[in-house]
């Protein structure tokens, strides 16, 4: 299949949607709904059928998009989303199998079988919304929360190095690995689509903002706090190493 340069039209994803579960849970501001509607946006580029597609999630804010998509969807336990895709892609390899969860519940709890799903290179797709925190539980510091970045479980600064998500699942194994914003809207959506048609094991890392935990202790109390952040220190450099892919607090991204 191709890839088309053709722009969604918004509306073309409301078939995607479970509309008697909406208004949805997010706080204003959060980060998680533009990645799901760019998700649900490649479907269509990607030119996939629906009725192949399935997705799973586990515990956290990003784990209740499989609640809110009209499509085959496993809302899982935490940290477990990758066991339960691994088993859909092994027992019917023809779905196209995506895990849409957290940075908490992917890559703490779930780390393990993130690590090891990227170095058996298992054919499916990873977005893994990344606000550097567990917002759903209160704004404790995750493994991705930057060295310094306050938490409720932080207060004077985090002083354990994150990980460097692109390069932790490029040296596992992965077969594509990208970064993007929720600010870069059209290229997020632009890279979920080669993630769900490129074999092997994809991850997309996008990085969204949690104004009601993680910005209000970081001095980004509103969602558009960050959105200028992410526009400010932004680099967009396609083929990069990922080992220069780090974050620091306020730092480039």
């Amino acid at each position: 299949m191709l890839i088309t340069n053709t722009v969604v039209d918004d509306k073309s994803i409301e078939k995607y949607l479970r509309q008697d579960r909406l208004p949805h849970i997010w706080c204003p501001g959060c980060g998680i709904g533009p990645v799901m509607s760019c998700f649900l946006r490649a479907i269509d580029r990607a030119g996939l059928d629906a009725d192949s597609i399935c997705v799973v999630s586990g515990i956290g804010c990003s784990g209740r998009v499989a609640g809110y998509v009209k499509l085959d969807s496993f809302h899982t336990t935490h940290g477990r989303p990758i066991p339960f895709a691994s088993g859909l892609k092994l027992a019917n390899p023809k779905l196209n199998v995506t895990v849409f969860s957290g940075d908490g519940d992917l890559v703490a709890i779930g780390g393990n079988h993130l690590i090891h799903a990227a170095r058996r290179n298992l054919d499916m797709t990873v977005i893994c919304v990344n606000n550097f925190n567990y917002g759903m539980t209160g704004g404790q510091v995750g493994p991705t929360a930057p060295f310094d970045a306050r938490t409720t479980t932080t207060p004077y600064g985090n002083f354990e190095s994150p990980f460097n998500l692109p390069y932790l699942l490029a040296a596992s194994g992965a077969s594509y690995v990208a970064r993007w914003t929720v600010l870069h809207l059209r290229q997020l959506e632009k890279a979920i689509a080669e993630a769900l048609l490129k074999p092997g094991f994809s991850f997309i890392e996008a990085i969204g903002p949690c104004p009601v935990v993680y910005g209000r202790m970081n001095k980004e109390p509103e969602g558009l706090d960050s959105l200028r952040y992410y526009q400010e220190k932004s680099v967009i450099r396609n083929g990069a190493d990922p080992k220069d892919a780090g974050i620091e607090l306020n730092g480039p991204i």
